[in-house]
């Protein structure tokens, strides 16, 4: 694995320091709590990277720390550890959008693999914010004008229909057209397309 920052909370002290051991044999960064409330302490705002939180702990358990990170709006994926006693609480933590949960005793591959999806997917989502912010930022950059053309070419229109409907000449669309694409940054039209229709969906 490619280094990573992991998250381990669990009031069983043991459990901590197995689980370091482990993902930093992996080639992860590792971070031990022993309780949800001091990791909320040492992270009152955004958390990069992975948590591994167990279920079951004094003062605030595995689910309740989930939901807050919910409500504060945390994208930081979760795993959850639990005893057998404690599945339906696990199974009540995935519908709060914890992203796995393995019962113990649980294999080393196990919890490596659930690890190493929960990050692939935590970079995936991270391309995908700054994706969407760079294609945010270059139709701010866009005129009305540029805009208006902008419509007609993901409608599917010809720049002589754009030109009729904008009262402009079609040498005059080209211009705009070729300034969209720079603005923009887009290599073809099918990629100036997926950038209009990822901005549209994000608005909605």
């Amino acid at each position: 694995m490619t280094e990573a920052l992991v998250h381990v909370i669990d009031d069983d002290a043991a459990m901590r320091d197995s689980l370091a051991f482990l993902l930093g044999s992996s080639g992860l960064a590792v971070k031990t709590y022993e309780s949800a409330l001091h990791f909320l302490e040492a992270h009152p705002g955004p958390v990069e990277g992975c948590i591994v939180t167990d279920v079951r702990m004094p003062d605030m358990n595995g689910l309740q720390l989930v939901r807050l990170l919910k409500g504060r709006g945390s994208t930081a994926p979760v795993i959850v550890i639990t005893g057998h006693g404690d599945v339906p609480l696990a199974v009540e933590a995935m519908r709060e959008g914890v992203v796995d949960f393995l019962e113990k005793p649980f294999e080393e591959d196990a919890i490596l693999a659930s690890i190493s999806r929960a990050l692939e997917g935590l970079a995936a989502d991270q391309a995908r914010h700054q994706e969407l912010e760079r294609v945010q930022e270059a139709f701010r950059s866009l005129s009305q004008r540029e805009n208006e053309v902008l419509q007609g070419i993901v409608a599917g229109k010809l720049n002589k229909t754009i030109a009729f409907e904008l009262g402009i000449s079609p040498r005059t669309v080209e211009v705009y057209r070729a300034n969209v694409m720079t603005k923009t940054g887009a290599n073809s039209l099918s990629e100036l397309v997926r950038m209009s229709l990822l901005a549209a969906a994000e608005r909605r």
